[in-house]
């Protein structure tokens, strides 16, 4: 239950990372560094078992 939930979230966060819509195309690489930073938490909880 909690992986669908995880991987929903990952899906909607690279949707929005993708700088194609005009209120989003001046924030640079924020969006997807921020979005980097999440996917390696993940990872690393995910290979301790705590996920």
């Amino acid at each position: 239950m909690l992986g669908t939930i995880l991987l929903i979230v990952i899906v909607l966060l690279l949707l929005g990372a993708i700088p194609s819509w005009p209120h989003s195309r001046n924030w640079g690489y924020a969006p997807s560094g921020v979005l980097g930073t999440i996917l390696i938490i993940v990872l690393i909880l995910f290979l301790m078992g705590r996920l």
